[in-house]
């Protein structure tokens, strides 16, 4: 397998793209009907050291959204950030549409450059797109043509000042529609939360955490075929708290059935759910009961 295509420079993505020298070297807007150039070769697998948000309209086929497949026929939005491999899922077609691509370097001195991360779509997997609807695609699109506009500019004292706010702006937006996916989509998150149930249980049932340890967010997420990120946010959307918070709860509501079933000692219970050291079991059960294990099964009887 060859390794992945590795662009640290917009510059350079743009000379293999066929496009010419971008008008600013850290950050631009890229015209998806403007590349001449076969990619192909380098679409199959290419890591870019910048942060890419990219708008898709006329995208045919379909695309996979965790275990589920979506149309992409209307088009979406979709984030990538710096060192995460990019590859065509053999979707496409003749499709249009606008990319921005940052470098981190550009926002490096502005808050910005460390609340970025915070948005949590940057992390998902490339295949967890944002779906729009007519006008939230009217919004993106504006703001894009914003900051191309600004862009052709003569460079002055505030441009910089000015693009990273419309920057910020437009991941603003990406987030409120972000959260509007979730909402449209319980139906589909709710099947996944019965999944994730199912191998909460069966894991705990199993008495894997004796051999395995704790079940981890990011064993869960694997299973799920989703993000930890997404996961988490999907989570939250439907129960209000977060992937490691759903692990806590299902591992008590669990030390709670074998304390009042069995006679095993809190040391055998907290071993037998994956824990290391049964005072950490002890704490966890105490933060979430407002009780020790022991004065919990003593209330039993």
């Amino acid at each position: 397998m060859k390794p992945p295509y590795v662009f640290d420079s917009i510059a350079a993505l743009y000379k293999v793209l066929g496009l010419p020298k971008p008008m600013h070297p850290l950050v631009s807007i890229t015209n998806y009907k403007d590349i001449t150039a076969d990619t192909s070769e380098i679409s199959q697998s290419m890591v870019l050291n910048l942060y890419k948000v990219s708008y898709k309209k006329y995208f045919t086929g379909k695309v996979k959204y965790g275990q589920q497949h979506y149309d992409f026929d209307e088009g979406g939005l979709s984030f990538i950030a710096p060192n995460q491999v990019i590859a065509e899922d053999g979707a496409g077609g003749n499709y249009e549409g606008l990319t921005l691509l940052i470098h981190p370097d550009f926002l490096r001195t502005y808050p910005l450059g460390k609340t970025i991360k915070n948005y949590g779509f940057f992390s998902y997997a490339a295949n967890e797109a944002l779906h729009l609807s007519a006008q939230e695609r009217k919004t993106i699109i504006n703001v894009m043509e914003s900051i191309e506009e600004e862009l052709h500019h003569p460079i002055d004292h505030y441009s910089q000042d000015v693009i990273v706010s419309y920057i910020e702006l437009l991941l603003n937006y990406s987030n409120r529609f972000y959260n509007r996916q979730f909402i449209t989509r319980k139906s589909a998150n709710h099947d996944l939360l019965i999944q994730l149930e199912t191998i909460l249980s069966d894991y705990f049932n199993q008495e894997k955490g004796l051999t395995h340890g704790l079940p981890t967010v990011q064993y869960l997420s694997d299973r799920l075929n989703v993000s930890p990120r997404y996961l988490s946010d999907m989570l939250r959307s439907l129960t209000g708290q977060n992937a490691q918070q759903h692990i806590h709860n299902k591992l008590i509501d669990k030390a709670k059935e074998i304390l009042g079933a069995t006679r095993l000692s809190v040391s055998e219970i907290a071993y037998l759910l994956g824990f290391e050291h049964p005072q950490s079991f002890s704490k966890i059960f105490r933060r979430k009961t407002n009780t020790s294990p022991g004065a919990f099964r003593q209330s039993l009887s």
